[in-house]
């Protein structure tokens, strides 16, 4: 099989294309789709409201409550936001076609309607009331009948919902479109850690529409990629952003393994970012990840993993400065923290 070479450049240009990380969009409801496509990982208090800052104009602090959103457990189990007509794409797209996890999934589901019966509830009363830990709650999610609001605080709050009217094979195949979209060229091994589905399902997904990718290869190894997406792979890569602050499990750097070394080539860097416990944030110069950032309150920390000039700084210290976040009395404060 003849398969397409693809360049560092060219994949990150695409990347950062398809993730809006070049040029703010307007606030509209396209935009607003796109920048959840993959959804917006919210595990960190307010990181999808970041991700969001860093892909919309006129993002404010609580624009994660638009509309146009909702809150579940999505990939691995984990708080995302995503748009509300997409809600089927995150949790069905994840439920086991069957075996002892379905089987668990559709048992806390129906016991936890019962339960609820129509009302909002802390999720440590309804747990108390099913006798089971609060964290198996979660479980429930991949039927697309539990949603949830967390602000970062308190515990979750959670309700059901009607199931989604959706195939779940065909929502299973749009999971995996969407990953291969905003994180392309991909593998199902890669798509599996990602979604959380198990690394047989993850191979029988990408084989049911294999008529819809592309084999590549890649400095990282070889991959696939939609066939839609080709020409943008094809393309010059566009003028990227002076600087964008990313949060803790931003999608642009959501991924594992061989994956993380196309993101940033350097071992050591990798591991300041990729840290064995809470991620920070990852500081985006110029379209390259140079370094991390952590918040404190209003004390946002950078730490570039080398020197930077006066306009960069200016830059990434500008991207902070607008952060759009609740709660804080006064004015963000940037300070900057080497490596060495």
């Amino acid at each position: 099989m003849t398969r397409l070479w693809l360049a560092r450049a060219g994949i990150l240009g695409h990347r950062r294309r398809a993730g809006l990380l070049d040029r703010r969009a307007a606030w509209t409801d396209d935009a607003v789709r796109r920048a959840a496509w993959a959804g917006l990982t919210d595990s960190m208090p307010r990181a999808a409201l970041l991700s969001l800052h860093a892909r919309l104009e006129n993002v404010t602090d609580d624009s994660w409550e638009d509309a146009a959103f909702v809150q579940v457990w999505g990939p691995r189990y984990s708080v995302y936001v995503v748009c509300g007509c997409d809600v089927a794409v995150f949790t069905r797209g994840r439920l086991p076609a069957g075996g002892a996890a379905r089987a668990r999934a559709d048992d806390i589901a129906s016991r936890l309607a019962d339960v609820l019966d129509g009302e909002r509830s802390d999720v440590r009363e309804a747990a108390a009331a099913l006798e089971i830990h609060p964290n198996a709650i979660r479980y429930a999610a991949p039927t697309g009948t539990l949603l949830i609001r967390w602000d970062g605080g308190r515990q979750p709050e959670v309700w059901m919902v009607a199931v989604p009217d959706t195939h779940d094979e065909e929502m299973r195949r749009e999971l995996a479109r969407r990953h291969l979209h905003v994180a392309g060229p991909s593998t199902p091994a890669s798509f599996s850690q990602w979604a959380g589905l198990r690394s047989g399902l993850a191979e029988a997904v990408f084989d049911e529409f294999a008529d819809e990718l592309v084999s590549v290869t890649t400095p990282v190894g070889d991959g696939w990629i939609l066939a839609a997406d080709e020409p943008s792979f094809r393309s010059q890569p566009d003028p990227p952003a002076p600087a964008r602050l990313l949060p803790s499990g931003d999608t642009y750097w959501l991924c594992w393994g061989a994956d993380r070394h196309l993101l940033v080539p350097d071992a050591g860097h990798r591991d300041m970012l990729w840290t064995s416990r809470v991620w920070p944030g990852a500081v985006m110069v110029d379209g390259e990840i140079i370094g991390t950032w952590r918040r404190s309150r209003h004390a946002v920390t950078i730490q570039p993993w080398h020197d930077l000039p006066a306009a960069a700084r200016d830059a990434v210290e500008a991207e902070a400065i607008s952060f759009p976040l609740p709660g804080l009395d006064r004015q963000i404060e940037v300070s900057w923290s080497r490596t060495d």
